[in-house]
């Protein structure tokens, strides 16, 4: 087991490199309830960064924080170096950080097209999309085929085929790709594959593995340790509201990790 000081310094980020996102003393109430404690964050340019901890560690918390789902009662965001305060999740998808929530936002009824391009429909060119507020949607159902062909997601029939004939883990792909088309900047998925199957998982796994070969940093929110130590390159660990630790699958097994978390290991 790895020692106190070990557990808190390790997969901290490299003297002199600025965070793509970071936070500090992020406080979140809710009446008496303290969800977030002076919680603390950051994510690397390129990676993959996993945030773990037990039911209510205040992932979610802390999550809502970044992506402007929620405003924090005190501290601060940056991105980029710079302070920024999102009061809408529309604010930080501007910003080019994009989330997928556990509960994924698509509409059913919907087409792959259409959820992809939901509140930023294309318009056509010329006068027929600045007067006439036409839609481009063949430009949109292009751009959409070639967005899940290149997350490898084009198992599906056709493009225009509702979201509610789809499969668990090809919404889930739909979800990704929309996060990956617009993310410029961060992605961040919440338990992307819970009640996934394995082999939906496995796709789901690689589509976050090709997000971070293009260049695009991952915050991956997971009880999964095995999917956590599979692909993060540090682990965020999160309890009682605020950062405990940061490891490194090279530093600690999942077990040591779980320990961590769950307040069985000093840190």
């Amino acid at each position: 087991m790895n020692t106190p000081t070990q557990a808190s310094t390790a997969g901290d980020p490299p003297a002199g490199r600025r965070p793509i996102l970071s936070a500090r003393n992020l406080v979140r109430r809710f009446g008496r309830v303290v969800a977030l404690n002076g919680a603390d964050f950051d994510l690397e340019p390129g990676e993959i960064l996993a945030v773990i901890g037990d039911n209510g560690a205040g992932k979610s918390s802390l999550i809502k924080c970044l992506s402007g789902a929620d405003l924090a009662d005190e501290g601060e965001v940056f991105l980029d170096g710079e302070p920024v305060r999102f009061r809408s999740t529309l604010e930080a998808r501007a910003a080019g950080v994009e989330t997928v929530y556990q509960n994924l936002a698509v509409c059913p009824a919907m087409d792959i097209s259409d959820n992809l391009f939901l509140g930023r429909e294309m318009r056509k060119p010329g006068l027929a999309g600045r007067v006439f507020r036409k839609l481009d949607y063949a430009a949109m159902r292009a751009m959409s085929r070639a967005r899940m062909s290149e997350l490898g997601l084009m198992t599906i029939q056709t493009i225009t085929q509702p979201v509610e004939t789809l499969s668990g883990g090809q919404r889930q792909g739909v979800a990704v790709a929309r996060a990956a088309a617009f993310g410029s900047r961060v992605v961040i998925l919440d338990e992307p594959t819970a009640a996934l199957g394995v082999k939906e998982s496995r796709r789901v796994l690689d589509t976050i593995l090709e997000l971070r070969q293009r260049g695009l940093p991952v915050i991956l929110i997971s009880h999964n340790m095995p999917h956590v130590f599979e692909v993060a390159d540090r682990i965020h660990i999160q309890r009682l509201g605020r950062r405990v630790a940061v490891v490194t699958p090279q530093t600690h097994t999942p077990n040591e990790a779980v320990a961590i978390m769950t307040g069985a290991a000093p840190v």
